[in-house]
């Protein structure tokens, strides 16, 4: 009797401890588990919000069979963006896309809206949304021009893209859904719908913390993976070993995008926030992404450094004092980029679940538990 006690005792702490193995690895991230990329370390948050100032939101619209899509929105800071502008940059990976404004970044350097990101028939949406929503803000009355910046990829494996779902209200509600305090990842906002490496795709974030003797300043990534090409993770041929890759028999396609937001507080302007979204694509290509013919791969870059935000109306022929770091002191900024891209990345496969949409299709989440089989 008490020899059985103790077997049913026995089993039970297995059970639980089972049971918390799994719940570990259905929540947890990749540092969680013991992957650690790269060197640096990250913020507090491991994530773009340890920028501070910054703030994240995300409308998730799950609806039917069909309706699997959303909307996420990057504030680059708290106050009015149109009265007081970001430097800013953006870099074309590879061009397949609809990235709307950035004509103006370009001419200008500056970013003066929400950054939002959504699927590639709902630009119009997101357009009119920021829109919207900055003339109805305090003090943009008078304000007649808009530079609305809003990316995309293609959800349309899960989702009934071409129904066109999601409206301006829509992207408002994900701007004022905004919050510096958390960033969820996975299947939300404008990682619903989205597949990655033949694997369920989504939002993930990361960020990394510059040592003191290199300026003690902040990196942070968010990203919408929805691309193809053969996974690694950390180093390791995931999806090699897993027999999940593109071309694996020259049915599958490796089209798709990735939307990339970088972001910092150090005082940076736009033609070195360039060359930190030119960066940003070396951490694509070290998960394993090829920047495919049909894939729209971009990058927006940021500074929100306080003395450096760009005033809407000055003074006539006044002069701007700006602070900006030297280039060669540049490169622990791009390293940092570098690895904040590739866990972000890696971040949304480990926090997406599977997922059935449109046409009963479904993609199946990243199997965690092989992959850290394949890494250890």
């Amino acid at each position: 009797m008490v020899l059985n006690q103790k077997i049913i005792k026995l089993f039970f702490i297995l059970s639980i401890t089972f049971t918390q193995i799994k719940v570990i690895l259905a929540q947890g991230r990749p540092r969680d588990l013991g992957i650690e990329i790269g060197v640096m370390s990250p913020g507090e948050k491991n994530s773009i919000l340890d920028v501070k100032g910054i703030s994240v939101g995300h409308l998730t619209k799950i609806e039917g069979s069909d309706i699997r899509t959303g909307v996420t929105a990057i504030l680059p800071h708290q106050g009015n963006l149109f009265q007081k502008k970001v430097p800013a940059a953006i870099f074309v990976g590879n061009g397949f896309g609809k990235l709307a404004g950035t004509t103006q970044v370009e001419e200008l350097g500056n970013i003066e809206s929400p950054i939002i990101l959504t699927n590639t028939m709902s630009i119009a949406a997101g357009i009119e949304g920021v829109i919207q929503y900055t003339i109805n803000q305090k003090g943009n009355e008078n304000v007649q021009s808009v530079n609305a910046i809003v990316g995309e990829t293609n959800d349309g494996f899960l989702n009934d893209i071409r129904g066109m779902h999601i409206s301006k209200d829509d992207v408002i509600r994900a701007i004022e859904n905004a919050n510096s305090i958390h960033v969820e990842e996975g299947n939300v906002g404008a990682g619903t719908g989205t597949v990655c490496f033949g694997f369920k795709g989504g939002i993930g974030t990361s960020s990394r913390l510059l040592p003191e003797p290199l300026g003690g300043y902040t990196v942070g990534v968010l990203v919408q993976s929805n691309f193809g090409g053969v996974l690694q993770i950390n180093g390791a041929p995931v999806g090699k070993e897993l027999e999940q890759y593109t071309f694996r028999n020259q049915l599958e396609s490796a089209d798709g995008s990735c939307m990339i937001i970088v972001a910092t507080d150090a005082p940076v302007g736009e033609r070195n926030l360039k060359r930190m979204a030119q960066r940003a694509m070396m951490g694509l290509a070290k998960t394993g992404g090829i920047a495919s013919n049909g894939s729209g791969d971009y990058v927006i870059a940021f500074s929100n450094y306080s003395e450096n935000l760009i005033q809407h109306q000055e003074k006539s022929l006044s002069l701007k004092e700006i602070k900006e770091l030297r280039n060669d002191d540049m490169t622990a900024l791009f390293l940092a980029t570098i690895e904040a891209t590739e866990e972000a990345i890696i971040n949304s496969l480990f926090a997406a679940k599977d997922m059935t949409g449109k046409n009963g299709r479904t993609i199946k989440a990243l199997p965690k538990e092989k992959v850290l089989e394949r890494i250890k």
